[in-house]
C-alpha cells in the first residue's frame, strides 16, 4: 500500500513550522535521502526515495530506495544481507531532503564496495593536480562474492 503525500503547503510558514509531512519530490519524483548510522552519526550514503520506496520505509521501517540506475526499488541490503533498520527519519526545513539515522545489519557495511561507508575517498589537492585517496580500505566483505550471478 502505498501512502498519500500530502502536496507541500503554498504558505512558506506553514511548510517550514507545521506538523504536516508534506515531502517536496523533485520533477523526477525523487527526494534525496542523506543515511548516518544512528549511533556514531557517520554518513554511509546518499540515495533517493520515489514515494513508493518512502511509503516502504514507513511502512516496514526498513530504508528503500529507488535506483537510478536500474530504475526499480531497492532494498538496501537485499542480497548483501546489510539491511537498514531505520531508527528515526527527519526532514530539512523545505522538506526536500530526508536524513535517515539507521542501524545496519550484516556486515555493517553499507557500500556496494564492502567498505562501511560509500565515503571511502578524499579528494585532495597535491602539487595542482587534483586526484582521490582512499581514506578507508577496510572491507567487511568481498563484493566479488558477495554479488556474484
Amino acid at each position: 500500500m502505498t501512502i498519500a503525500f500530502l502536496s507541500p503547503p503554498a504558505d512558506k510558514a506553514v511548510l517550514e513550522e507545521g506538523a504536516a509531512f508534506s515531502p517536496r519530490f523533485d520533477a523526477n519524483g525523487l527526494i534525496t535521502a542523506v543515511v548516518t548510522d544512528a549511533v556514531d552519526g557517520v554518513i554511509l550514503m546518499v540515495a533517493h526515495m520515489n514515494a513508493e520506496a518512502l511509503s516502504l520505509t514507513l511502512e516496514t521501517g526498513i530504508a528503500h530506495y529507488w535506483s537510478r540506475s536500474r530504475a526499480k526499488i531497492w532494498k538496501k541490503g537485499e542480497t548483501s544481507g546489510n539491511l537498514q533498520s531505520v531508527v528515526e527519519m527527519m526532514t530539512d526545513c523545505d522538506q526536500d531532503v530526508l536524513l535517515l539515522k539507521v542501524k545496519v545489519a550484516g556486515h555493517d557495511a553499507t557500500c556496494h564496495t564492502g567498505r562501511r561507508s560509500c565515503f571511502y575517498r578524499s579528494v585532495v589537492k597535491e602539487g595542482g593536480e587534483i586526484s582521490l585517496k582512499i581514506v578507508d580500505n577496510d572491507r567487511h566483505f568481498d563484493p566479488a562474492i558477495l554479488y556474484k550471478g
